[in-house]
């Protein structure tokens, strides 16, 4: 069966102003393709730019020069609102600290992210936090969860706009072993049930091992699993 391709990076490249004589290069020309269905890692040393094209392909970021091209569609082209719209209903993120709101429960940080939509989504927002296993936690705040638990509800939030995108950077990085387990196995839960596309950036070798397809960069290109 044939790959369907959903998101394509073409000649991405991106760098930052460090002083004013000095500019630093992270991505130097990147080539990526990423297929619907699929859990993507993407792996490097620290400073290689793994967050920094994470966040240009979900539109958080704009790169220097190059394209976006989601679905046949060149995204970077249209303007920021069109930009912002097309962000909240097809891309989901999941960062390393969860980023729930102090003052606000796990059902109430799931369905906010829903209200940009101006839906009513509270029925789903009972199914997600079941299917990521934190129902019973659904009227606590973040203080009185686990690390665990607040990044289920994460992703609980991700999932909530039915991305068909979802980006995670380093979505275990501050997890013990066993809630960094639950994690990855709900990640491959998702996406055999939901086929969810997942693209993550780890340092986490043995879940890159497990991923689809492993993506490196180095010194600012992709130097292995383009394809």
């Amino acid at each position: 069966m044939e790959k369907e391709l959903l998101l394509e990076a073409i000649d991405i490249k991106k760098s930052f102003q460090i002083t004013k004589l000095n500019r630093l290069e992270v991505l130097k020309g990147i080539f990526l393709k990423i297929y619907k269905g699929e859990i993507v890692a993407i792996v490097g040393k620290s400073g290689a730019g793994k967050s920094t094209l994470l966040h240009i392909l979900g539109t958080l970021d704009r790169p220097d020069s190059g394209k976006i091209v989601f679905e046949n569609t060149e995204i970077l082209n249209h303007s920021d609102k069109q930009i912002a719209k097309f962000r909240n209903e097809e891309i989901g993120f999941i960062f390393q600290f969860h980023h729930l709101l102090p003052e606000f429960t796990s059902f109430e940080n799931v369905l906010i992210a829903s209200m940009i939509s101006g839906e009513d989504k509270k029925e789903k927002v009972n199914e997600l936090l079941k299917e990521v296993s934190i129902e019973d936690r659904a009227n606590h705040k973040p203080s009185e969860i686990s690390g665990g638990e607040a990044q289920r509800v994460a992703v609980a939030r991700a999932l909530i706009n039915s991305p068909k995108l979802i980006l995670a950077d380093e979505p275990t990085g501050n997890l013990d072993s066993e809630n960094e387990e639950v994690i990855i196995e709900l990640i491959f839960h998702l996406r055999n049930k939901f086929n969810h596309t997942f693209v993550i950036v780890t340092h986490n070798e043995e879940f890159a091992k497990r991923c689809d397809r492993i993506i490196k960069i180095h010194d600012g290109v992709i130097v292995d699993g383009k394809e």
